[in-house]
Parts: C-alpha cells; sequence; structure tokens
C-alpha cells in the first residue's frame, strides 16, 4: 500500500491531498473540522495527484463542474450512501438536508444526514458545500461558511454567464 500526500494552493486556501495506491482518498482544506492528523497521511509525493491537480484547476477556472479521478471513500456505509449521493448534485444547484435524506430512501434523516456530510473526507470533489438548509441558508461546512459560500457563489457564476459546466 502507497499512501501519499501533497499540498495544493487554491481560492479557497491550500488544500491537503491524500491518496492511498492511486486513488483519493482525501482532499482537506485548512483548519477543517474531522481532518485526520497530518501523520496519517503518507510520504509528501505530488507524482500520484497529477490529474487531482489537473481537475481541479479547471474547476476553480469555471471549465469544469464534474469530477472524474478515482476515488476511495471510507466510512461506514450510511456515510458512504450519503457521499454517492453527494456526487449527484448538479453543479451550480444546491439541496437541502432533508432533500438529500429523501434522496436515499431515509426522509427522517435528515441530521444523520448533516453529520455524514460534515464528516465527508474528500471536499469539492465530493460536493458536500452544495447542501444547504431546509431554508436555503448557508449551514455548517467543516471549511468554514466562507469557504462554502466562495464555493457556491463561483457555482453560480459559471451557469449564470453560460458557461458550460459539463465541459470536460
Amino acid at each position: 500500500m502507497h499512501k501519499a500526500h501533497t499540498v495544493v494552493d487554491s481560492p479557497v486556501g491550500p488544500l491537503t491531498l491524500v491518496g492511498v495506491d492511486g486513488a483519493l482518498t482525501g482532499l482537506y482544506m485548512a483548519c477543517q473540522r474531522h481532518r485526520p492528523p497530518q501523520e496519517t497521511f503518507g510520504e509528501p509525493d505530488a507524482a500520484p495527484f497529477g490529474l487531482v491537480i489537473e481537475q481541479l484547476a479547471e474547476y476553480f477556472t469555471g471549465v469544469r463542474g464534474e469530477f472524474d479521478v478515482p476515488i476511495r471513500l471510507t466510512g461506514t456505509p450510511f456515510q458512504r450512501t450519503v457521499w454517492t449521493a453527494l456526487r449527484d448534485i448538479p453543479y451550480g444547484e444546491t439541496v437541502s438536508y432533508g432533500e438529500l435524506a429523501q434522496r436515499i430512501g431515509r426522509p427522517t434523516a435528515a441530521r444523520a444526514v448533516g453529520l455524514a456530510n460534515g464528516k465527508n473526507p474528500i471536499g469539492i470533489i465530493v460536493p458536500c458545500h452544495r447542501v444547504v438548509g431546509a431554508t436555503g441558508h448557508l449551514t455548517g461546512y467543516g471549511g468554514g461558511l466562507e469557504r462554502k459560500r466562495h464555493l457556491l457563489d463561483a457555482e453560480r457564476n459559471v451557469v449564470v454567464h453560460g458557461r458550460s459546466s459539463s465541459r470536460p
């Protein structure tokens, strides 16, 4: 098992990418809630993250709305169900925790969905920032509400200005 990490700059601050055997297992922001200890990230090595870095750059410049990098999500079955459902939220759109609970067939589990969402280990690529409160207001985000607002505003700006979010 080859575990490695690297840190890349982004418009929302430094992002720590963590991977095992070529699959992304973590994307963490500085001061992120539920961020694992640095010593668990493996050796410093940017080589396995070329595609991830390229696609993140495209995302931040507004030419990529979906990611197709190999990922490996580790969590409880319920958490993995929530994280998989997050990937179905379209670029530039938001859903409430309750709506997400409905989508996974657990209509009374909005609170549990919120807890699972907060423990998402692969931020941005697994877009937990697209989940909002029932009234549409921004609520909890492991990377901080300012980052959540930045990501959502950037996605909406791309959609409003007519650039295709489905490219590449």
